[in-house]
């Protein structure tokens, strides 16, 4: 293998600023947990910033600047599949010899414990009917991911977890919400956001008609080793060797 692995951890971007922060957080978890694993033969792992839309900088160019010849994976801090996995990653690692993606953090039955926790916190009570938000797309496997989640959700608290999506699929989060509630008028109506961070999902979340809303799934390690288990995933396959 060539002198050194470049990862690259590649999110959405965002104008909001903590969103910002906490991504960067979570980059640097996942940093400092590769960096415990033992390195690449010859060589070591390096980790990079990228984006797909708002912030700079764009994966493609983070892509192009790294040493001719030496490995790379991009491994999306994203939940499901969806646009900016099969065409802006993919395009950009197809422009890149020895160059692969890694998959996105997916319906990982980890993250969970991590909405339980979200939940608890919002002041969720037994016998309260849920709503998993997801960011939305028009990618079939991506809204499967959704829902698997959701029935991850469903199976560590022994309760009904409906899902709905911000933009660009069906039903949308307050439909969801008001289906509950024609269906069980007087129980209370959770929404639980199935995104990383703040940023303008989770402000449109915050205009929904539900008893509470939940806060997103960063900050918190276990996003980190998710990813982290993506990258591993690559690194097992043997596509560099």
């Amino acid at each position: 293998m060539a002198s050194s692995l470049h990862v690259v951890a590649c999110s959405h971007g965002t104008d909001n600023a903590r969103g910002r922060e906490l991504i960067r957080g979570l980059r640097q978890q996942v940093e400092e947990q590769l960096a415990q694993r033992p390195a690449p033969e010859a060589g070591r792992i390096l980790v990079h910033e990228a984006y797909v839309d708002v912030q700079d900088p764009d994966l493609g160019m983070v892509l192009a600047g790294l040493p001719a010849g030496e490995p790379a994976v991009v491994v999306p801090l994203l939940l499901s599949h969806g646009h900016h996995t099969g065409v802006d990653i993919a395009t950009a690692v197809a422009r890149r010899p020895n160059t692969t993606a890694a998959a996105p953090i997916g319906a990982d039955p980890r993250l969970a414990h991590v909405m339980s926790t979200r939940l608890r916190e919002a002041g969720y009570r037994d016998g309260d009917q849920l709503v998993l938000a997801a960011a939305g797309t028009r990618v079939a496997a991506g809204q499967d991911q959704a829902r698997a989640s959701a029935q991850a959700l469903a199976a560590a608290l022994d309760a009904g977890v409906a899902t709905s999506y911000c933009s660009a699929a069906t039903p949308g989060v307050q439909s969801a919400v008001d289906s509950l509630r024609q269906a069980s008028p007087d129980a209370r109506v959770g929404v639980v956001s199935y995104l990383l961070a703040p940023g303008y999902f989770q402000d449109r979340l915050a205009g929904v008609d539900a008893n509470y809303v939940t806060a997103p799934l960063l900050p918190d390690v276990i996003v980190a080793e998710c990813v982290v288990d993506r990258v591993e995933e690559v690194l097992s396959s043997g596509v560099f060797d």
